[in-house]
């Protein structure tokens, strides 16, 4: 029934049209068609809901208004018998000439073209009490080879579906898409909306141990679930990623899109530039950057009249206040809205915000590995007046901005957000905001479009989302809210939404419960975890691996002794997960060099430890048939009662909550802050941001702060070096050790491997 659609979706935009009657059999009753009119044109007609057996129909609110009937059009759709009899009566008694139509595609859609009252909408206790049904997916075919080839070959060889077909097989109304070619799209928040009343799926978490500098493949992990799910169990299911940095992607790390036959296409695509987003936040921060240095400046070179001339200018003989300006004055407790009226003290008090250039907190960035920037002076031209500064950069995904888009669940809620975020202090210790300094609306402006998450698909044409790509050293390391909302209304209620989370359990999962769970008010079902034989070789005390390098022998040959040893890693990891409440399903990704003592080993260790269950997962060669079991062990945990609950209070104090977070989660004894770490804290309370969740920033290759430390480390004390603030974010973040916000490159980046045919365009070297 598909065909149907197009022409009454024209309908909710026309405002000429005011009804439409539908009547269909059961069996053609989609939940694709009952939400197909907008949920403002459901309301209590003078035709009451009507249901004969095999029609639901319910009039609308403009054939009830005192509006003339007579000389009016109606159509009434897929009507037989009696009803239709009923329904011409009372039309007509209006004046209203009827015609009537079957569902054939070309005499609804020339009566659609030239009626003008044909409305309808379903009523919403219809789709609130709908049961679950599947999508009309339609799987793309895989053909594995052996030996695997690269991950760019296998996305090259597979034709991915037209992003408007996968679009329409899960639900999504073509108004509520906005193509970006033809295998990327933007998704209109417009569709939270329409689904409000949906009931969501199960909520899926995938996490990992402690990584190697190889990365221990989470989101290949991901991607086979959710092909096992969809393509082999036939059940709703959608994959939520982050958006990759173009970092690691240049740097160390290479592609992000998964992996084998488990991985998101157009691999390209979806690791260079994606519809956007990052270079969206890179000029939102850079403008807030800009901003702050140039207040600094014409305070500092400006009188108090002069400033007020300028940031109220006269229009055409007019001063006017802007909105964010009147915001402002209201925060200084000042209630005048005409320009004129302000006192000296006043206007002094409104244009100063007296920003301490070395209290300034707000950094510039970019989204490429460059520690030349980590430490920079500004302002060293002429023209600058002598006004230069330290200042760095951070890479772009360490932007609170970034942090904000992850966590948002609106427009107007990322627009309050934008805001608040503090960009530094006054001389006199106040907090000087994003709205202080007038650009909060720009900002905005330059985010409305990346706060629409992308969907993409995988190898097996089941769908993704990929929305934000906050690191999860740096930052809270999970994809978005609302990416993750929509997928959720999407599955519907016996569907599953497979959301991961960065680096090791004790980094991205902890944060992902205290800090996204805290934004969204979401409980997760069941965390999968993530394991490789190789990384507990490594946490037993195998020898360390370098990207690109050859593995040692120890990673290549049986060796049990070792991987016992470290699953005291592996256990660690289901131990806190299980402070969280939620139960664990321990997710084996297999390497050929694997064997099966080793893997029946970590399977009955994980087990042991806690674990609902352990499973061999071999979608890498495979894809979604790879991860079947899986699949299975997933369901059967999510189909458990969830005992969820947070780490900490919010009303706890922030120096406990980073104790609680050192001693529960990376088994540390205590922490240890330095000087500066304590002055902000103490700056921190007296602003009342104490009842904020606390963001550590710490290295991912070690529970503790010691990245050669593997296993589990104990006796150690966690150093605080530094505290930082993202207010509009809405979390604390301590900065642990050495921890840096801006990567380096090494030595051999990946970008020596990367390279473009002039002829045929292709890629090369992403992975």
């Amino acid at each position: 029934m598909n065909f149907c659609v197009p022409p009454v979706l024209r309908l909710n935009e026309d405002a000429n049209v005011h009804g439409v009657f539908l009547c269909l059999p059961p069996s053609l009753l989609s939940r694709r068609i009952l939400n197909t009119i907008k949920p403002e044109k459901d309301v209590d007609g003078y035709l009451l809901c009507v249901c004969v057996c095999v029609c639901v129909c319910v009039y609308v609110s403009p054939l009830c208004s005192d509006a003339p009937l007579a000389g009016k059009t109606a159509v009434l759709v897929g009507l037989e018998g009696p009803l239709k009899v009923i329904l011409q009566v009372l039309l007509q008694s209006d004046g209203m000439e009827v015609q009537t139509s079957l569902w054939s595609s070309d005499s609804l859609q020339k009566l659609v073209r030239y009626s003008g009252w044909v409305v309808a909408d379903f009523s919403m206790s219809w789709v609130e009490n709908q049961q679950y049904q599947p999508w009309t997916l339609r799987p793309l075919k895989l053909q594995p080879l052996s030996p695997v080839p690269s991950d760019i070959e296998i996305s090259r060889a597979q034709t991915p579906k037209p992003i408007v077909q996968l679009a329409e097989e899960i639900g999504l109304l073509p108004e509520e898409l906005e193509a970006y070619g033809c295998t990327k799209a933007k998704v209109r928040l417009s569709l939270l909306t329409r689904l409000q009343h949906q009931p969501m799926g199960k909520y899926v978490l995938v996490a990992g141990i402690t990584p190697t500098p190889l990365g221990e493949g989470k989101s290949t992990v991901t991607i086979g679930l959710v092909q096992a799910l969809s393509a082999h169990l036939k059940l709703n299911s959608f994959a939520c990623l982050r958006q990759p940095s173009q970092g690691p992607t240049f740097g160390v790390k290479g592609g992000a899109a998964g992996g084998g036959y488990a991985q998101v296409i157009p691999m390209e695509e979806f690791n260079l530039h994606l519809t956007g987003d990052i270079h969206a936040i890179t000029a939102a921060n850079n403008l807030v950057a800009a901003a702050v240095d140039a207040r600094i400046l014409h305070e500092a070179t400006q009188s108090d009249k002069a400033l007020y001339n300028r940031l109220v200018p006269s229009v055409n003989g007019v001063r006017r206040f802007s909105p964010i300006q009147l915001g402002r004055l209201q925060r200084l407790g000042i209630n005048k809205s005409d320009p004129s009226t302000l006192t000296p003290e006043e206007v002094s008090s409104f244009v100063r915000l007296d920003l301490d250039p070395a209290k300034v907190t707000w950094q510039r960035v970019v989204d490429t590995n460059d520690r030349f920037l980590r430490k920079i002076t500004v302002g060293q031209a002429n023209t600058e007046k002598g006004h230069s500064r330290q200042t760095q950069f951070d890479i772009a995904v360490a932007s609170e901005i970034m942090a904000i888009l992850a966590l948002t669940d609106g427009l107007a809620d990322m627009k309050s957000r934008l805001g608040r975020m503090v960009v530094g202090s006054s001389r006199s210790g106040q907090p000087v905001t994003a709205d202080d300094l007038g650009v909060t609306g720009a900002l905005a402006v330059l985010m409305k479009d990346a706060i629409k998450p992308t969907l993409m698909q995988t190898l097996e044409g089941t769908p993704v989302f990929v929305h934000a790509g906050p690191f999860a050293n740096i930052a809270h390391g999970n994809s978005s809210v609302l990416a993750d909302q929509l997928a959720l209304k999407l599955v519907g209620k016996e569907g599953y939404v497979v959301t991961e989370a960065g680096f090791g359990a004790d980094i991205g999962m902890e944060k992902f419960f205290n800090i996204k769970c805290r934004a969204s008010g979401l409980k997760p079902d069941v965390v999968v975890l993530v394991a490789t034989i190789r990384a507990l070789k490594m946490h037993g005390g195998g020898p360390s691996v370098t990207a690109g390098v050859p593995l040692p022998k120890e990673y290549i040959d049986e060796d049990l002794h070792l991987v016992s040893e470290g699953c005291s890693n592996l256990k660690k990891q289901i131990e806190i997960a299980h402070l969280f409440g939620v139960p664990v399903v321990v997710a084996l990704n297999i390497f050929k060099t694997d064997t099966e003592a080793e893997i029946d080993l970590v399977c009955r260790i994980a087990e042991a430890s806690g674990a609902s269950a352990a499973v061999p997962c071999h979608h890498w060669t495979r894809g979604g048939r790879g991860s079947v079991e899986l699949a299975h062990a997933v369901k059967e945990a999510a189909a458990q009662k969830s005992h969820f609950r947070f780490l900490y209070s919010l009303q706890t104090p922030i120096v406990e909550k980073i104790r609680t977070i050192a001693q529960k989660v990376y088994g540390a004894d205590d922490i240890e802050l330095s000087p500066e770490a304590q002055a902000k804290i103490e700056y921190y309370n007296q602003q009342g941001f104490d009842t904020l969740p606390v963001c550590m920033a710490k290295t991912h290759l070690s529970l503790s702060h010691m990245p050669d430390k593997k296993g589990v480390p104990t006796g150690f004390i966690l150093p605080i070096r530094d505290v930082r603030a993202s207010i509009g974010a809405g979390f604390i973040y301590p900065l642990v050790g050495t921890m840096s916000t801006m990567p380096g490159l090494p030595t051999r980046p990946c970008f020596y491997d990367i390279d473009l045919d002039p002829n045929t365009e292709e890629i090369t070297g992403l992975f």
